[in-house]
């Protein structure tokens, strides 16, 4: 059986509506909570590219961090902005969904059955 996986953030409404959606067709994802135990660079890196994501397309961009660390300066590369998420996963969008070598960012939550559904 294919193992689901929820990076999850439990404050978050998108991402308990992500869950719940999982849950009502009958897949009890692992959840990892992404702020208590972030990805490391190679996780972040493999996520990105079953996405099919750039590291920006994963950066919550309005987060007061994003502008602090100067993320936004367009000459930083792949590897300084996801050791930016790395260091500060409060940048990380969620909730991410990763059904075998497949996932999809949950915005909006009924992304998620594309993988499951």
């Amino acid at each position: 059986m294919t193992v689901t996986t929820l990076y999850h953030n439990p404050r978050c409404s998108k991402s308990r509506q992500a869950l719940a959606l999982l849950q009502e067709h009958g897949v009890e994802p692992r959840v990892i909570e992404y702020l208590k135990s972030p990805p490391d660079a190679k996780t972040l890196d493999a996520l990105l590219k079953q996405l099919g994501l750039e590291p920006r397309e994963l950066m919550r961009r309005k987060e007061a961090e994003y502008r602090e660390l100067g993320l936004d300066d367009p000459g930083l590369g792949r590897d300084e902005l996801i050791a930016a998420m790395v260091a500060n996963p409060r940048l990380i969008e969620r909730p991410i969904v990763v059904h075998g070598r497949r996932a999809v960012l949950g915005r909006p939550p009924e992304r998620v059955l594309e993988l499951v559904g």
